[in-house]
């Protein structure tokens, strides 16, 4: 069931620069509709919110009753971030991963030790432990998709941006392919067509091209994200936008 392991990565992927637009108003949450070649199958829903210092990022996905009847999908991520420090949202601190997908269970954890430049990785399910070599600010996956809303993004550009993807240090780069008008929840809107070049673990992995649309405005909604998987391709539709106040 190779559809349910990637949506929720359209959604979190990704870019880096040294110039950005106005930070978001937090909290802010994202709601939407998960759907395989036009079948529904789970929502997802992505939450950022802050106490303090601290801002948390939250990440879940659920199948449907339909899909749930003979694969079960519960999954949440966390993530948060020292909010005095570095650009939006803050200097990784922590970051988890549970999962239920099926009989598969995932339960793992990351702690950013920014100031030594390690991670430290850890695998509650088996046991799994490694130290990482980070350059300074290096992102969670989740995380760095807050940074590419709010960049002058130009099409035919690649911003980049350190991240950390499970025990793998990278670079990557994120595509500006191009401009277009489309209808949504929020009615017809003008949006900017990004493909981030990587595919990560987490809710309904992809296993190919991941595509994101973002309104073309102040704000860079998130209102449609896609992904080939094993067969076909989930697609995640914006169904609600709570924005801060």
């Amino acid at each position: 069931m190779g559809l349910i392991r990637g949506a929720m990565m359209v959604l979190v992927l990704v870019v880096w620069a040294t110039q950005a637009m106005a930070e978001p108003k937090v909290p802010e949450k994202l709601v939407y509709d998960l759907s395989w070649t036009g079948i529904s199958v789970g929502t997802a829903s992505q939450e950022i919110t802050e106490d303090g210092a601290t801002r948390k990022i939250v990440s879940m996905a659920r199948s449907n009753d339909w899909l749930s009847t003979f694969f079960p999908v519960e999954d949440r991520i966390e993530s948060s971030y020292d909010s005095s420090r570095g650009n939006f949202p803050g200097l990784a601190r922590h970051y988890r991963l549970k999962t239920r997908e099926g009989s598969r269970r995932r339960d793992r954890e990351i702690f950013f030790e920014q100031e030594r430049g390690v991670a430290r990785y850890r695998d509650n399910t088996n046991g799994d432990k490694a130290d990482i070599a980070i350059p300074m600010d290096t992102i969670d996956v989740y995380g760095s998709f807050y940074y590419i809303r709010y960049l002058p993004l130009e099409v035919g550009k690649s911003p980049t941006v350190n991240i950390l993807d499970s025990k793998r240090q990278r670079r990557i780069a994120v595509r500006v392919l191009r401009k277009e008008r489309i209808k949504t929840v929020l009615g017809e809107v003008d949006t900017i067509v990004i493909q981030p070049m990587v595919a990560s673990e987490g809710v309904f992995e992809g296993k190919g091209t991941v595509h994101i649309w973002l309104t073309d405005d102040e704000r860079r909604i998130p209102v449609r994200a896609r992904t080939k998987v094993t067969v076909g391709s989930v697609t995640a539709t914006l169904v609600e936008w709570i924005p801060g106040k």
